[in-house]
């Protein structure tokens, strides 16, 4: 498995409490947002108040960029009257007004597991990431193919997005394969100190 690139995004692992649930956010997205928010992709509170939009953007280099989360699925009714209940939002999808419930991981102590886009060494533990192809992935599956940018490491006191905590324990998975994947925690919350919301 790692020592192919098969990207999933942001895939909660375990809470430290045994407790990993999503938010049900009501409203949670614009009616009609124009971009696509797939399973697992990297999600922020909105500007506008009250709503999660994407990542679209990979931080430049020596820079990060604050996230609250990872989106798990949303549920509305749309503007035929009919219930649609899908794990990723359609871009440019109109729904009845107070019909829709987005879901999304938010909590800081979630461990989530992420493919990088190259080899990690068992020394990144501790060591704080970027993420890379943050909006990669399928409609067709409505996964994310979001990783972790292997080169992205923080340095200097710089910050990052997510901080490497252990290896995903499974028999084809091992440190110095090609495609990593890793367990990480959220390090650039908005949950905490200053909230930075993007636009």
């Amino acid at each position: 498995m790692s020592s192919t690139s098969a990207p999933f995004g942001l895939r909660p692992a375990f809470h430290p409490s045994g407790l990993d649930r999503a938010q049900a956010l009501a409203n949670g997205i614009t009616s009609a947002y124009a971009n696509n928010i797939l399973k697992g992709q990297p999600v922020a509170y909105s500007a506008s108040a009250g709503v999660i939009i994407p990542l679209t953007t990979n931080p430049a280099s020596g820079s990060s960029v604050a996230w609250s989360g990872a989106f798990a699925g949303v549920e509305f009714t749309d503007t035929t009257g009919r219930r649609r209940v899908s794990n990723y939002w359609p871009a440019n999808t109109a729904y009845q007004t107070g019909s829709c419930v987005a879901y999304f991981y938010n909590d800081n102590n979630i461990v989530y597991e992420i493919q990088a886009d190259g080899a990690m060494a068992q020394t990144t533990i501790g060591n704080e990431y970027n993420f890379t192809n943050v909006t990669a992935g399928s409609t067709t599956t409505g996964l994310s193919q979001a990783t972790l940018g292997s080169a992205t490491a923080a340095g200097n006191g710089t910050q990052g997005q997510m901080r490497v905590v252990d290896l995903a324990p499974y028999v084809d998975n091992a440190w110095g394969d090609a495609y990593t994947v890793v367990r990480v925690v959220c390090s650039h919350s908005q949950l905490f100190g200053s909230f930075t919301a993007i636009a």
